[in-house]
């Protein structure tokens, strides 16, 4: 017999969450691979049927759950594309200032790699909290992002759908991106670019030491 109901509340990071029974009664515990349809992640709200089952604990558990009426087919909506935009106008800007001459290129190298960096260091951490695995340290991400790869961390938290509404690790997140875009204002100061053309100086010193 299958039920309906929606999901009222879903873990994406760790792939889980809980339907509450169009019919009244407890909410049930949904895991992601209970999904037949996997062309989209669950999000709240979304409703669907699905069959009720028993964990090895007697515990009330759905299977086979399918999405109802849903229209999309895929889990990318219109307001991930924020973050997005956010990340690739700030890369533009500092690409239009290395252009101009304002600002080094190897400040614009160092931003690129640790957004790469960023960005696949939350797709594992992601594939691992699906699968049980070993987890990233948030603190480990959150340096990622301090060090300049915020841009490709901002990018995985709206098309990956990590760590995007944790409170907590939002708070942190965003800190970080205030303390890098103001040591990155400081470099662009009259001060900070003595100081910046000093550790490029040294920095290819030591480069053509080896």
């Amino acid at each position: 017999m299958r039920h309906q109901g929606h999901i009222s509340s879903w873990k994406d990071d760790k792939g889980f969450g809980f339907i509450t029974p169009a019919a009244g009664g407890e909410k049930v515990f949904v895991h992601i691979s209970a999904f037949a349809n996997r062309r989209g992640r669950p999000e709240v709200d979304d409703r669907v049927t699905y069959e009720l089952r028993a964990d090895a604990q007697g515990r009330a558990q759905a299977g086979e759950v399918a999405f109802l009426d849903r229209r999309r087919t895929s889990s990318f909506r219109p307001r991930r594309l924020l973050p997005l935009l956010v990340a690739a106008s700030f890369l533009g800007v500092l690409a239009y200032a290395v252009n101009s001459g304002r600002v080094p290129a190897l400040v614009l190298v160092v931003y690129l790699g640790a957004s790469v960096v960023a960005f696949v260091a939350y797709a594992l951490d992601k594939w691992a909290a699906v699968k049980g695995r070993w987890r990233t340290q948030e603190s480990t991400l959150h340096f990622f992002a301090l060090v300049g790869g915020w841009p490709g961390a901002l990018a995985a938290q709206g098309l990956l759908r990590h760590k995007s509404s944790k409170v907590s690790f939002q708070v942190t997140f965003w800190v970080t991106v205030i303390v890098n875009c103001g040591a990155l204002g400081w470099l662009l100061s009259a001060s900070g670019a003595v100081a910046l053309r000093s550790a490029l100086r040294l920095f290819r010193t030591a480069v053509g030491a080896f």
